[in-house]
């Protein structure tokens, strides 16, 4: 799934094609599409008719359009395959279109919603105060969100008293930090992904942050991560961070770091990458 170095790339995008267009129509071409609206695709589209599209937010990995007035928002659930697309009006359509959106002016593009598996999708909710998606009240703040709090993420650490990669993975702890980010993250900072959190200093938990940042600002400046074409921008285009990637499939390649050949374990139906001799196992007490 897109991770939030990808969410934010499509963000942008929308924040330059789409903030402040009004909706002339939009028309629903699977009901999958809209199965979290609790309407249906006719009310969907009803609603959104003449409405305004504020400037696009994100917490994490959740992407959503405020409508103008600060009462509700378009929650986009991108899902595995999930892309949000700004196409020419004349532009063919994509083989998985489900949802289209039409604007009132004469700019010449239409916000198409593509999604091959239909595991995502677009609804409409209520905004808490302070501005998100009712629904995704519960999600933390990012590390990239200047109001994170650094010191109540450590103490939150240390009380959870779980492993460290399922800390970072947590949505109510830290939102936007996924399976690859997690394990680049974790083998720049030589941490092994079952280290308990129960015993991670400040400095530790500190350099550990610092790590994830500084992979998800790369990410970001080379348009996120694309294993194949299911992930793209607005405009189709894939990313190029799996180049960089230092841990995360890289199985029996040589580590970046040390040369010892990297290893892949199955963890929680997922996989971790990891070095065995950067990041050592944390040692089973007797």
């Amino acid at each position: 799934m897109p991770e939030l170095p990808e969410v934010e790339v499509v963000r942008r995008g929308l924040e330059r094609w789409v903030a402040g267009r009004t909706v002339e129509a939009v028309e629903v071409l699977h009901p999958r599409a809209v199965r979290r609206h609790a309407g249906g695709g006719a009310d969907f589209a009803a609603r959104l008719r003449g409405e305004t599209i504020g400037v696009p937010q994100r917490r994490g990995k959740y992407l959503w359009l405020p409508l103008e007035g600060g009462h509700q928002s378009v929650l986009g659930h991108l899902g595995m395959s999930g892309q949000l697309l700004v196409q020419p009006l004349d532009a063919p359509d994509e083989k998985h279109l489900r949802i289209r959106v039409r604007f009132e002016d004469d700019r010449g593009t239409e916000l198409r919603f593509v999604d091959q598996r239909t595991f995502g999708g677009l609804s409409l909710h209520e905004n808490t105060p302070d501005g998100l998606p009712d629904v995704i009240a519960h999600i933390a703040r990012d590390p990239l969100d200047p109001l994170f709090d650094e010191g109540a993420y450590h103490l939150a650490l240390r009380a959870k008293r779980t492993t460290v990669k399922r800390a970072l993975l947590d949505q109510s702890l830290i939102s936007g930090v996924g399976n690859i980010y997690a394990d680049e993250a974790l083998w720049r900072a030589k941490l092994h992904y079952e280290r308990p959190t129960a015993n991670l200093t400040r400095p530790r938990s500190a350099e550990l942050l610092g790590h994830v940042r500084d992979v998800m600002n790369a990410a970001l400046a080379v348009g996120g991560t694309s294993f194949d074409s299911l992930y793209v921008n607005v405009n189709g285009e894939s990313g190029y961070f799996d180049r960089s990637l230092d841990a995360y499939g890289r199985e029996d390649e040589p580590c970046r770091r040390c040369g010892t050949p990297m290893r892949r374990r199955p963890w929680m139906n997922r996989s971790s990458y990891f070095c065995p001799r950067c990041q050592r196992p944390p040692r089973v007490s007797s």
